[in-house]
């Protein structure tokens, strides 16, 4: 099956543990605090040792910022239609447009007929499930009578609203083929679990789906396809999802790739678990299929590329970035605006050394370009996670997020690791992308050095940005200590610190990707 393009999101999938209440909600936080874009729950309403899934996604969209809050999935047969889109239209208004619904048809039967809701036969589980999805699309519209007179739900003349602040997405949990057609002709999403829909059997089902998209008028590409995955970080390999990060990543990857599946929720009440799901295999996940999209958009033609005329050689140093920039070259690097929000200059940019290229007229094959393409990449990565510190901030700003935390977090990010070069990314990458190829944190600048020695002043001075903005980084860290001691120096230390983290990192990566991305697309990363 093919990769229906849809942007990827991540998220967590928590057990509302009734007698761990406040840990539910801390971890609730925590996917929020490490950027994953999900936290969902799953709706038993049966369940006397679980918490009302409403009731804790409220209390969850209250307590974050971000993440969209999901039911995972809510049971229909106890949440009548009308009630339910109400419910969910009302949060998404109170939480500023962060609620999906993910909708279920319904299972324990026993347990749902002891609460006082019906026993339906599959059949019939799937017949009030359309007629459902007819009433809370109606009720979501805008103004007017709501009719569906339908032999589950029965309403007549309902008037609609409230509208929620955005369009809720309806994602289902099908599994079988009158579900899964169902799915394609009135779902905005697909919604299987790993422990009922193992890999192998993904692609027949999503074929059912395509096929009933098609027939009801619709695009495959109209239902997003995600997956409730659970698995274990291990040193070593030991099947899927059981293994390290780069493997999970891999296997993830592939699920895109193959299958569509463009919704990662992990299973875990772990927060290590989440953090490192966050940390390493997130980020690897989108370099891969970003770079495999790349790929497959600029198929390599049967000779070079000529991407326009001559121009005019640039000096070999001139005072600004963008005169080292070849307009022919169709990888564009990320402008810095020069807006600066902090008073401090770590170091002097004008004095930054540029290098033009070497031959203005030179062509670029797609496999080229798709070299220079991966730094951007990396950087935006580098970028998301500059706006997770500045979030991170202003929960503990907010008091909703205590500085302890939010130091542990800023740590498990890419920019706080050891070695903080583009040759520490592109290691990691390659380690992803294939596992028998490994390269050394410090291996791509030592390669541009032997491969082109002019550019040494510019790895150089980027080498020393680098220290540079790990002293930034630790005068954040430093800033969130501060904030918490005794008689602490309040927000506004915290708040510059971070500023001046936006102003140096947001200024060096636009100034490598400047001069780095045409060597890279000549050279490789090794």
């Amino acid at each position: 099956m093919p990769d229906y393009g849809h942007d990827l999101i991540f998220g967590t999938f928590i057990t509302p543990e009734a007698a761990a209440a406040e840990r539910v909600v801390a971890l609730a936080r925590l996917t929020d605090a490490v950027g994953l874009d999900l936290v969902t729950v799953q709706d038993h309403p049966y369940q006397p040792t679980f918490l009302e899934t409403w009731t804790l996604l409220s209390v969850i969209a209250a307590s974050t910022q971000s993440v969209r809050v999901v039911p995972n999935v809510a049971n229909l047969p106890l949440r009548p239609p009308a009630v339910l889109a109400r419910a969910a239209a009302s949060l998404d208004l109170l939480s500023n447009g962060r609620v999906e619904l993910g909708l279920g048809t319904g299972a324990f039967w026993d347990a749902i007929a002891a609460n006082g809701g019906p026993r339906r036969t599959p059949g019939e589980a799937v017949g009030a499930l359309e007629e459902a999805i007819a009433v809370i699309r109606g009720l979501w519209a805008d103004g007017g009578a709501v009719r569906v007179d339908g032999e589950h739900y029965s309403v007549v003349g309902a008037k609609a609203g409230p509208a929620p602040a955005h369009p809720i997405g309806i994602w289902l949990g099908a599994y079988k083929p009158r579900m899964l057609a169902v799915t394609g002709r009135l779902a905005d999403g697909w919604w299987p679990s790993l422990g009922y829909a193992a890999p192998d059997t993904l692609a027949g089902m999503n074929a059912r789906i395509d096929e009933a998209a098609e027939a009801a008028g619709r695009g495959a590409q109209d239902v997003r396809r995600l997956y409730n995955v659970h698995g274990r970080f291990t040193v070593r390999g030991n099947g899927f999802l059981s293994g390290p990060a780069e493997q999970w990543a891999e296997e993830l990857a592939d699920l895109t790739l193959t299958h569509g599946m463009s919704g990662f929720v992990l299973g875990s009440d772990d927060a290590d678990d989440i953090q490192r799901f966050a940390a390493e295999v997130v980020p690897a996940v989108r370099e891969i299929v970003a770079a495999e999209r790349t790929r497959v958009q600029q198929p390599a033609p049967a000779g070079p590329v000529d991407l326009g005329g001559p121009e005019e050689p640039a000096p070999t140093e001139v005072a600004t970035v963008a005169a080292a920039w070849p307009a022919g070259l169709a990888v564009t690097p990320t402008p810095d605006d020069g807006t600066r929000r902090s008073a401090v200059r770590p170091w002097d940019e004008t004095t930054r050394p540029v290098v033009a290229p070497p031959d203005p007229d030179r062509r670029y094959t797609a496999h080229e370009l798709a070299a220079g393409q991966h730094l951007v990449d990396v950087h935006d990565h580098l970028r998301s996670e500059l706006r997770q510190v500045q979030g991170l901030v202003e929960q503990v700003a907010a008091g909703t997020l205590d500085a302890g935390t939010a130091r542990s977090h800023i740590n498990a990010m890419t920019m706080r690791q050891n070695s903080w070069t583009v040759g520490a990314y592109c290691a990691s990458y390659c380690r992803v992308v294939t596992v028998h190829h490994t390269l050394e944190d410090e291996s791509v600048f030592p390669h541009l050095r032997r491969a082109e020695p002019r550019l040494t002043p510019v790895l150089d001075r980027l080498a020393e940005e680098h220290l540079a903005i790990h002293g930034v980084l630790e005068r954040v860290d430093q800033a969130l200590v501060a904030f918490v001691a005794p008689g602490g120096t309040g927000t506004a230390a915290l708040r510059e610190a971070v500023d001046l983290l936006s102003d140096t990192l947001l200024s060096h990566l636009s100034y490598e990707e400047h001069q780095l991305v045409e060597p890279l697309a000549r050279h490789g990363f090794y």
